[in-house]
């Protein structure tokens, strides 16, 4: 297999160490100090499901000594696409313990996404469950198995049909292996794909621990703290900032909410007394229009965090209004860096700003499109490098000559401006990149899929602004032969195994795209036409 990793240069790394972000800690380790410290509180709360967090110890190591017993080996890679359950904690510190890499994957994915995961990241595990929302992942497993068949062991939460049944994993009499290297590979995360099928990001258990520790610091936890995860737990959002990761850290408590729903979560909020909760931009515009008619009481819920896109200042202004609670921005990414207001903060300045690093050692570039620093205040291209931002992608040479500088920075892609005080104003993507409710969709791969229709000559995929998903997609189509119709061209997407939410929202047909003389057009200039023009028409 390719190896895992991901190497700071030797200077860099001492400084880190010296300055205490990087101590030398494994999640294996962390679990263990404090089911030993907090054993009998409550770890994670899931439908009627409770575990202490010596519970969640044992069970991570029961179900350590299961996976090797299955056949799995140290340093296996197993895909893990969980709901938001119980479940999902256990299996992930079991993958640990085990000394297996956890490849997170999104209960919205499917054969596309899963099978790219796999091959990339040579998987020979895949957890799911047996089914999450009327789908059955068994089918999806079989679809996938029969596209990598190095992937050999389905494991599945609830009834295995054909795989093996998580709690069936085989007895396991032998010794469970030493503790990781905390500069090893701990998981591999998903990147937004800004260019096709998603990229997969190596995090070590040093870089991804102070991250995380960082973050449950300035968000404040304590071990009284009840933390909701309310957006699906693979997303770095919930995971880390400071997510399910941070709240274990600070020996609280995690509640798994099903759906991020006003109607179900608000009745989470009021039975667990939940105090911290993150959302996307449309979920939280949503909560705020259901709060002021809901029958449950959330007043425990203390602060608030929008996440994964921009939050308009007007809407911004109404949180605390509403919900009674602290706005708390927060403007990251999986590859690293993570900016945050602060709960103190000037109430103008977490209404109006995106947050600011973490870290006094998250070094910050804002450039212009020629690689020069931008006047103060000035809009420009964010790049970035500190002691948890990667320095480079798995298997993807090409990827990491785009992404990263020679002197080790990442092109987030995001454009920025930097106010006086060092707040960080989101503007937007500099790339073709559809920021969905959150969720990162390459309109490339979109393009690619649309293509493959015996009826589509041509495709374009732009985002255009929306105030309920900050942005939505929206195919323009050069239609061949017979024109089909929109409905069923998005129904024909949803049959190509993609996740549901790279389906176009809008799909219009047009004649003919603009080229040069020569017939050539550059595809980021296209879309960008086609997006000007067709706001300049719904304007007129």
């Amino acid at each position: 297999m390719i190896p895992l990793t991901q190497t700071w240069p030797a200077e860099l790394a001492a400084r880190y160490r010296k300055k205490g972000y990087w101590r030398g800690e494994t999640f294996s380790v962390l679990l263990r100090e404090r089911a030993a410290r907090f054993a009998g509180h409550t770890a994670v709360v899931a439908g009627e499901t409770r575990w202490s967090y010596a519970e969640l110890l044992a069970r991570a190591e029961h179900l350590a000594g299961g996976f090797l017993a299955l056949g799995l080996k140290p340093g296996d890679r197993v895909v893990v696409q969980l709901p938001n359950i119980a479940e999902f904690l256990s299996v992930v510190f079991a993958l640990f313990r085990a000394r297996l890499v956890p490849v997170y994957a999104l209960p919205a994915h499917r054969v596309v996404e899963i099978a790219h995961f796999a091959r990339t990241a040579e998987a020979r595990g895949y957890v799911i469950a047996s089914s999450h929302d009327g789908f059955d992942y068994r089918a999806l497993a079989a679809q996938v198995q029969n596209e990598v068949p190095a992937l050999e062991h389905v494991v599945v939460v609830g009834e295995g049909g054909p795989f093996v049944a998580l709690d069936a994993l085989p007895a396991f009499n032998g010794e469970l292996p030493e503790d990781a290297d905390p500069s090893e590979v701990a998981f591999l995360q998903i990147s937004g794909g800004s260019t096709g099928l998603s990229k997969l990001i190596p995090r070590t258990h040093d870089d991804y621990i102070y991250s995380f520790r960082a973050s449950a610091e300035i968000c404040g936890m304590t071990p009284e703290t009840v933390y909701m995860v309310a957006l699906p737990a693979a997303h770095n959002f919930p995971m880390s900032s400071p997510g399910f990761l941070g709240t274990l850290h600070a020996g609280a408590t995690v509640v798994m909410s099903p759906s991020p729903s006003p109607e179900v979560a608000f009745a989470l909020i009021e039975r667990e007394k939940v105090t911290m909760v993150g959302l996307v931009p449309p979920l939280a515009l949503l909560w705020m229009q259901a709060a002021p008619g809901t029958k449950h009481d959330v007043s425990s819920l203390q602060v608030l965090q929008v996440g994964g896109a921009k939050f308009m200042p007007e809407a911004a202004r109404r949180v605390r209004p509403i919900l009674g609670c602290t706005l708390q921005q927060v403007f990251g990414m999986a590859e690293g860096l993570v900016n945050y207001t602060r709960l103190d903060d000037p109430e103008e300045t977490i209404v109006g700003t995106q947050g600011r690093p973490i870290s006094p050692d998250d070094e910050v570039l804002i450039l212009d499109d020629e690689g020069r620093p931008v006047a103060e205040g000035e809009a420009g291209n964010l790049l970035t490098r500190g002691p948890y931002t990667i320095r480079a992608y798995h298997n993807n040479d090409g990827a990491n000559a785009r992404a990263f500088t020679p002197d080790g920075y990442y092109r987030t892609g995001d454009v920025v401006k930097r106010t006086a005080e060092g707040y960080l104003v989101v503007q937007g993507r500099a790339t073709d990149h559809i920021n969905r409710a959150g969720e990162k969709i390459s309109a490339e791969e979109i393009e690619d899929h649309l293509l493959a229709h015996p009826n589509v000559f041509d495709a374009a995929v732009v985002s255009l602004p929306d105030d309920f998903l900050g942005e939505r997609s929206c195919a323009f189509v050069i239609a061949q032969g017979e024109m089909p119709k929109a409905a069923v061209l998005k129904a024909w997407m949803r049959t190509r195994g993609l996740a549901d939410f790279k389906v176009p929202d809008q799909v219009v047909f047009v004649d003919a795209f603009e080229t040069t003389a020569v017939g050539k057009v550059s595809r980021k200039e296209l879309r960008a036409s086609l997006r000007r023009r067709f706001l300049e028409q719904a304007e007129a």
